[in-house]
């Protein structure tokens, strides 16, 4: 699919909607877009001489010798090589973005967590210097495991540049707009709706509207992908036409700019004389992609009982084992309960995965009172939860009529791996020292009488 945008300027159409010059629809698709007519090759990737003087660059996601169905690489055609983004690093320090194996001494992380919003500061914070980690699990060294974060954002990147060799990155906003200029093309990112940066694709972030806050997940295992849907069959949940790429996009300008780079948990810089964002036509597939959550489309019990919660995945991170995935990215959203003989709202467990939740907007059905948006919850692997007295008194002595479940969106980043609380989810967010308590309350309700319920 090709755009030729006569723009040569990062330039979109903000007020046009669905499938439009700004976003080419499909995830995972093999695209091909040109911000300059002709810049793009045909029939080959590396010609002698590319048009406009440009240079050919090839972006690898994967091994080269990946399946073919899951290798992924992007040719860029670009001002200058991204060798010429880079010069002398040096080391500095975002002392609140942290990365795994990061396990605090002194932290507890065995126990049922859960925190109000973490509140805006008065100092101007960026994309990099407003980002706060609150979990890490697994080794980012072998490329396994994730780290959840809050993003607290007051203040654009203004020639600042920034990527991960670490993770990809999953963006969940809560409240707030953000732009991201990246090395492929521009995301526009709201409240509802989900962007993927890849791994070593160059951005900046600008502040569209603010205060912006939100939720990463920062995956370093796998790349993100669909669930595989089984018996549901080859539609519901989330559809591939439903994801939106970017198209080509390109900044040429000579003021000095600064690249920072995340590399095995430590972030250095480096000082250059020009904008990096300079690739003027690209194809392939691996990008940055963007998805609206409301095109969500849930399904569920239908009779009796209901499944388990992977029934909500939106995306999967896999691991080495069948199944069991390195990430999960879980939704719930508004829909229809209509199950007879059942309790509705997610029934007690425990589970081998660790819990992340987020709350978007609304209330959470198996939480009525404390878990509010912005806020999050944490249950670790093994840990027992559930609804408390309120949830479970109300959906056990419920009419069961169909009712719709609405006004809500929250989210679970799910791992196989436990989750370290860092020394910033312990000691200075938001921590509700009384969430354990919400349990205190139920009662037994045993008496040994047959037919008792």
């Amino acid at each position: 699919m090709t755009d030729q945008s006569p723009s040569r300027r990062m330039v979109q159409d903000r007020n046009a909607q669905g499938t439009h010059p700004g976003y080419m629809p499909g995830f995972g698709n093999d695209f091909e877009t040109e911000a300059l007519p002709g810049a793009l090759p045909q029939g080959m990737n590396s010609p002698q001489k590319c048009e406009y003087g440009l240079y050919g660059e090839q972006l690898s996601g994967t091994a080269f010798t990946a399946p073919s169905h899951q290798n992924e690489r992007t040719w860029c055609y670009r001002i200058r090589p991204s060798v010429k983004h880079s010069r002398r690093y040096t080391k500095i320090d975002l002392p609140y973005w942290k990365t795994a194996p990061h396990v605090v001494e002194d932290v507890i992380s065995l126990g049922q967590y859960r925190w109000d919003p973490v509140p805006h500061s008065d100092t101007p914070l960026t994309w990099l210097t407003g980002m706060r980690t609150m979990t890490t699990a697994g080794d980012v060294n072998t490329q396994v495991g994730m780290a959840s974060h809050i993003y607290l954002v007051t203040a654009s990147m203004v020639d600042e540049y920034f990527y991960s060799a670490d993770s990809e990155i999953l963006i969940v906003p809560q409240e707030g707009t953000l732009r991201f200029f990246t090395e492929l093309g521009i995301i526009d990112l709201a409240p509802q709706e989900i962007a993927i940066i890849p791994r070593g694709l160059l951005y900046r972030v600008e502040v569209v509207e603010g205060p912006a806050r939100g939720f990463v997940c920062e995956n370093y295992g796998q790349k993100f992908e669909l669930p595989g849907r089984g018996p549901i069959g080859a539609n519901c949940m989330a559809n591939r036409r439903d994801f939106k790429t970017p198209v080509a996009a390109f900044e040429d300008r000579e003021v000095p700019s600064t690249v920072t780079v995340k590399w095995c948990g430590q972030f250095h810089v480096t000082e250059i004389g020009h904008s990096p964002l300079d690739v003027v036509a690209w194809h392939g597939n691996y990008a940055p992609v963007k998805y609206d959550l409301t095109t969500y489309c849930p399904v569920g019990a239908i009779l009796f009982d209901h499944p388990d919660p992977s029934i909500f995945t939106v995306l999967t991170a896999p691991s080495g084992v069948p199944g069991t995935a390195n990430i999960d990215f879980v939704l719930f959203r508004e829909r229809w309960m209509v199950a007879e003989d059942t309790f509705r709202p997610p029934w007690y467990h425990k589970n081998i995965m660790s819990e992340l939740m987020g709350n978007i907007y609304g209330q959470y059905d198996a939480k009525p009172q404390g878990f509010v948006p912005g806020g999050m919850s944490l249950h670790n692997m093994m840990l027992p939860h559930g609804p408390d007295r309120e949830a479970f008194e109300g959906a056990s002595s419920a009419e069961l009529a169909p009712h719709k479940l609405d006004d809500t969106m929250s989210f679970m980043f799910e791992t196989r791996f436990p989750q370290h609380l860092t020394a910033f989810a312990a000691k200075e967010a938001p921590l509700q020292d009384d969430y354990i308590d919400c349990w205190t309350s139920l009662e037994k309700k045993f008496d040994g009488t047959p037919g008792t319920k």
